[in-house]
């Protein structure tokens, strides 16, 4: 398996003051929610893209923090993905995107104009050309399908399982695994159709929600990069990573990804995990 990465920036409104609070064994917590606003151009037309995200910061960071933020105050985030999965009441298998913060910076409104922020309709500050940058760097956790909409675009979502080697507090190396989806468009699209299980890929774009009502009439929400860019890692000759790849995916998406290869037994899902809400 490919070494994991994955990193996040954000640049945004805190869009209400954020309390502080503590697990039972007495660590700091502070959920810190941010609003932003970027643009996006498809087909010649700019359109203006909104973002929530809530970031989780913890201990130290979290109680300096708590004493500094409040409703607008515009902060620079590096965090990292953090997959969790529990049951619900009913038993059944539930998982969610969550973004930890390792770091926090409350910044001053240096350039920017009278009008860096825009209210939404309940009243919450959104920053004006704010930051959302993620990437990502994994395996697949199953063949790369391409399908087109009604209007003709191709779309690609891929799968992607992060690895993350850490040593816990009493010294033992462990290993956590999370999972994203990536999805990709039109020419970018078409270059990542004959990726396969396995593949080890780097990822970036913007990290997005996207909601949506089941069948039982609940809401639900799912967290995952919306990609600008794939790029088609190349496997080591150390036996490390299995067989060589030799070629990557730009922005343009004029790359085409090599032909497919013998991919070795990974130890990720053979389907993705099940899209859930996020426990808000």
């Amino acid at each position: 398996m490919a070494r994991g990465y994955n990193s996040v920036i954000l640049v945004g409104a805190v869009t209400q003051t954020p309390e502080l609070r503590h697990t039972s064994s007495g660590i700091a917590i502070l959920d810190v929610q941010l609003a932003g606003i970027y643009k996006v151009v498809t087909d010649l037309t700019v359109h203006d893209i909104t973002w929530y995200h809530r970031v989780t910061m913890l201990v130290k960071s979290a109680e300096i923090l708590a004493e500094k933020l409040e409703e607008g105050s515009v902060v620079f985030v590096d965090a990292r993905l953090r997959y969790e999965t529990w049951e619900d009441d009913s038993g059944q298998r539930r998982s969610t995107l969550k973004l930890h913060g390792i770091r926090m910076d409350v910044l001053t409104e240096g350039v920017r104009g009278d009008e860096w922020a825009v209210n939404d309709a309940r009243g919450q500050p959104r920053l004006v050309d704010s930051v959302n940058e993620v990437t990502a760097i994994g395996n697949l956790t199953k063949d790369a399908e391409l399908r087109y909409t009604p209007n003709g675009h191709a779309v690609v979502r891929l799968s992607l399982a992060i690895n993350e080697k850490y040593r816990d507090r009493s010294g033992q190396d462990q290993e956590n695994t999370h999972y994203v989806d990536v999805q990709v468009w039109r020419d970018l699209a078409e270059a990542c159709a004959d990726l396969k299980k396995g593949a080890p890929v780097l990822a970036s774009g913007r990290f997005v929600t996207d909601s949506w009502t089941d069948n039982d009439g609940n809401k639900r929400y799912q967290n995952r990069i919306e990609g600008t860019r794939v790029e088609f890692l190349a496997r080591s000759t150390n036996g490390d990573n299995g067989s060589a790849w030799h070629a990557s995916a730009p922005a343009n998406g004029t790359a085409k990804a090599p032909p497919p290869r013998a991919t070795p037994n990974l130890d990720i899902d053979e389907e993705f995990p099940p899209e859930e809400d996020l426990p808000f």
